[in-house]
């Protein structure tokens, strides 16, 4: 007899082995035709995948996200096939799953064509429709190397060779197609019948410069039309919002090819950046942190000490000065640790809570770098707090609410949340780690947030929790991250006097919540398609004069707005009044200032907002007032 339990909790009871689709077909013929998968205790399988022993299993369906990142694996091998039809001299790579679709890599003998890509669509569809069994064989692997050679698939033989261990190896066919993957798949080609390519990249072999450029087909797949629709639209969003587009029009910042990665911020983009850094220094004032500032450049010794060159020397620049080795900063930590270091600290002075706006290089990429996304040279939102271990829980709940508050008025009220726990690659002993996780977990439960587990995505020196908003479009972005860190203070020598006079080793809060300021603002620009709250907009009101005539009335106005504060512009040119609000229109600003005839005699002025709407006539007083209240709530 085998018991099979159910996500409800009942059981279904078989007299001799069973597949999952068996199991489905017990439960409704409904079910059964929609199930595409299974998971049999907490393991993703093939429905075929056969139920000789008591389990717990769940049935998938294109419906769990289980059952759509199957489908997306699935239609990487139906493009793989739909390639190997048309170009058979094509050779086939590898092909993941990746955010909301797939991609595929081949090497051929030219660049694959638009037209290239319509066809292969095409022809997927044409496979679709087939309806071919999909199949999984296994094969030992000195047997799976010969099969890939003899089908001139040299590509796949090398992945196999470099498989550590000697297990067998398992390959799907549909039809006449075979590749090597762990699996699952669909059962059939036509449960895969909404996908589209999006577009042809190059791709280095095993992403090593120095191998043979690829070509990368991206595509998208779906359970369904509408949310297929729903993404398609979402891409065409993003387009019109692309920072970098805005950045231009807004004359905000560019990027050159003498710096690549670096900004050259332009008068209004550094107004923006300003807006943002003053803010959060208001903010970092308000709740007990110190600013201060480290050097930009440090000893390869100390870098040594704190385990950055063992483990992030890739990712440093690097200089040679008097004979000595020196990076440029990649983070901002072992200079604070340093500041923490002068002077015998006391436990009566804990926490210390430092925090800088740090200017660091990364050596990223070339290929990874994106406009103000990704970058060589940012700056980050740095904190760090040094605390005993029975502070710890208080502070993390602490910077969580003030990291609420922060997003809130940047316009963002949905909170995503991820605990990331201990990589392979670590510095500090099991025990630390233990503790550290388990602090982190306690007081992400008391703040009541719902979170995700991520394992072995912390950082080298201690885990991690990452907040992530959801912008207007409904992308998600990871900006703020708190890591706790018992490990670095001990290899610094930090240490302070604990009430029974011992010398302590203190714990270190790494914390950010913007994270980088590049590549916050630009989220920024793309959540408001460069039309930014009035308190954030590096030109809030510009003054548009109907004719010469009232120049000086324009001016008088100007001048009282920027007693108060207020970031204004004059546009005093010999231009239509229509072609001058068009102008300033396409510039996103919140408001515009009409000043004829009518406003001089009167003494006041006419006022226009974003959306083209007649606010009507106004004393200046009036307005000011406006504005002020608009800027206090930060809307």
């Amino acid at each position: 007899m085998i018991a099979v339990r159910l996500p409800d909790g009942s059981e279904r009871i078989f007299e001799q082995p069973v597949n999952v689709m068996g199991v489905a077909s017990t439960i409704g013929a409904g079910l059964a035709r929609a199930a595409i998968a299974g998971k049999i205790n907490g393991k993703l399988v093939d429905i075929n995948s056969r139920i000789d022993s008591d389990c717990e299993l769940s049935i998938i369906t294109e419906n769990d996200p289980e059952g759509l990142e199957i489908i997306r694996h699935s239609c990487a091998h139906l493009l793989a096939h739909a390639v190997k039809e048309l170009f058979p001299d094509a050779q086939v790579t590898i092909g993941p799953v990746i955010e909301d679709g797939f991609y595929y890599d081949f090497s051929y003998k030219r660049p694959f064509t638009p037209e290239d890509l319509i066809a292969i669509e095409k022809r997927m569809l044409e496979i679709s429709k087939r309806d071919l069994k999909i199949e999984r064989k296994i094969m030992e692997r000195s047997e799976a190397i010969n099969y890939f050679n003899n089908q001139q698939e040299y590509y796949k033989a090398q992945i196999i060779e470099s498989i550590p261990g000697d297990e067998d190896l398992s390959l799907y066919s549909q039809g006449n197609f075979t590749d090597l993957c762990r699996g699952p798949h669909v059962p059939a080609t036509s449960k895969i019948k909404v996908f589209k390519l999006m577009k042809v990249a190059g791709a280095y072999w095993r992403g090593d410069s120095n191998n043979e450029m690829l070509q990368r087909i991206y595509g998208t797949a779906w359970s369904c039309k509408e949310d297929q629709k729903r993404y398609l639209h979402r891409l065409e969003e993003a387009e019109k919002r692309d920072h970098r587009k805005l950045g231009k029009q807004l004359d905000l910042f560019h990027i050159q090819d003498e710096a690549p990665g670096m900004i050259f911020w332009h008068p209004k983009g550094w107004i923006l950046w300003q807006q943002i850094e003053q803010y959060m220094r208001s903010i970092l004032n308000q709740n007990g942190y110190q600013e201060i500032r480290t050097p930009q450049i440090l000893d390869k010794s100390l870098w040594i000490r704190s385990g950055h060159w063992e483990n992030f020397r890739e990712n440093m620049f690097a200089t040679n000065s008097d004979e000595k080795d020196f990076a440029i900063k990649p983070m901002n930590c072992p200079g604070h640790v340093q500041v923490f270091n002068q002077g015998l600290r006391s436990y009566r002075e804990l926490p210390i809570r430092l925090a800088e706006f740090g200017s660091c290089h990364r050596n990223e990429a070339s290929g990874a770098l994106h406009g103000l996304m990704r970058v060589r040279a940012f700056t980050q939102d740095d904190a760090h707090i040094f605390c005993t271990e029975n502070q710890i829980h208080e502070e993390v709940v602490k910077f969580i609410d003030l990291l609420k508050v922060v997003y809130a008025n940047f316009g963002f009220s949905e909170l995503l949340v991820k605990l990331s726990t201990r990589p392979q690659k670590r510095v500090g002993s099991e025990l630390q780690w233990d503790k550290s996780e388990a602090s982190l977990e306690a007081a992400l439960n008391e703040t009541k947030l719902s979170w995700e587990l991520q394992p072995g995505e912390g950082a080298f020196y201690g885990p991690k929790i990452e907040f992530s908003l959801r912008d207007c479009i409904g992308r998600v972005w990871q900006c703020g991250t708190l890591q706790l860190d018992f490990s670095m203070p001990d290899r610094l020598g930090a240490e302070y006097v604990a009430e029974d006079n011992s010398r302590q080793i203190p714990v270190m809060l790494h914390r950010a919540i913007l994270g980088s300021l590049e590549r916050f603002i630009g989220i920024l620009i793309e959540n408001y398609a460069g039309a930014f709250p009035l308190w954030l907009s590096p030109v809030q009101v510009v003054i548009l004069n109907i004719s010469r005539g009232q120049a000086d009335y324009a001016h008088e106005v100007a001048v009282q707005l920027q007693d108060h504060g207020i970031r204004v512009s004059l546009d005093l040119r010999n231009e239509k009044i229509t072609y001058k609000i068009r102008e300033h229109s396409l510039q996103k600003l919140p408001y515009q200032i009409i000043i004829g005839d009518e406003e001089v005699r009167t003494n006041k002025i006419a006022l226009r907002n974003r959306a083209g709407e007649d606010l009507g006539l106004m004393t200046v007083e009036l307005l000011i007032k406006r504005l002020k209240e608009e800027l206090s709530t930060r809307k």
